[in-house]
């Protein structure tokens, strides 16, 4: 039942002599050479898929402990679950495989394919939607538009301490949404920065920012992708005209302008709290010209 670790090679197959006769590594001697050759004995972390883990990782462990006794291999093993698209599995037979460089090519933002990955834990399955990418758009247009002029100061403990949790991005995003929302709200609910932001405001802000680049979002180098529209002046106007409608109970403006900016790409949210403007993927401003 041992494994091989020394396959033997015919004629047409690639192959070295040896004093077993000729042939090739087995499957897994290949990564504990390449591990060795390239970070020694011993090192801090090995990755991989979780149907790795057996048998190829301890097959990995098996021999490299027994080539360097007292070395120990891998200190920490970090095994990620399977990638799925829309709830399949992605595969070439079902037609649904694809690499970063293809969205890329697709025209979705590097930003945006990072946020989704990191909304799923790395053990668990990682479902990739297209409604997920518009949704990871729609909050990094938010978070880049409000503290575009932001300074970062020091990440939040509460981030920090879930990525310490077994790197628990997928918690590191929920805080960060759940402290994005509370800096939206504090400005006003319009997708600039407050006027008069206060030391209050302008320390959650900068501690914001610094927490979101940990995780690798809103880096300064990132954002060439997102040109953030100006709709403060639409969502004056839409919240006027809903005030005017109140009273008149003639709501056709209203649904008018609210209708001219879905159809150019926006979601528009009306509360008690204010109206919220949200350009999402394809937005296009030409179809509000008629509003200006």
């Amino acid at each position: 039942m041992d494994f091989v670790l020394w396959k033997p090679s015919g004629p047409e197959l690639p192959g070295w002599d040896s004093p077993w006769g000729r042939g090739r590594p087995g499957w897994h001697i290949e990564c504990s050479a390449m591990a060795h050759e390239l970070l020694g004995a011993s090192f801090d972390i090995h990755g991989g898929g979780n149907d790795l883990m057996f048998p190829h990782h301890e097959n990995e462990i098996a021999q490299s402990c027994c080539a360097h006794p007292g070395s120990g291999f891998a200190q920490v093993w970090m095994h990620n679950e399977m990638l799925q698209v829309e709830g399949k599995k992605m595969s070439k037979s079902l037609g649904n495989f694809f690499t970063v460089r293809d969205l890329l090519d697709q025209g979705v933002p590097g930003e945006v394919i990072r946020y989704v990955f990191l909304s799923t834990h790395y053990r668990k399955p990682m479902d990739w939607t297209g409604r997920k990418a518009a949704d990871a758009e729609r909050v990094l247009r938010r978070w880049r538009s409000l503290l575009t002029e932001v300074e970062p100061t020091q990440p939040a403990p509460e981030l920090m301490d879930a990525l310490k949790n077994d790197l628990n991005t997928a918690g590191a995003l929920n805080f960060l949404g759940q402290l994005g929302q509370v800096l939206f709200q504090k400005a006003g609910c319009v997708w600039k920065p407050p006027s008069n932001p206060g030391d209050q405001w302008l320390e959650l802000a900068g501690e914001f920012v610094a927490s979101a680049q940990i995780v690798g979002l809103l880096v300064p180098d990132m954002g060439k992708w997102i040109e953030t529209p100006d709709l403060n002046p639409y969502a004056y106007q839409l919240a006027e005209l809903r005030t005017s409608a109140l009273a008149s109970k003639d709501f056709s403006k209203v649904d008018a302008l609210k209708s001219a900016l879905t159809a150019s790409g926006v979601e528009v949210r009306m509360s008690k709290e204010g109206v919220e403007l949200i350009p999402g993927p394809g937005f296009d401003p030409s179809k509000l010209e008629a509003f200006k």
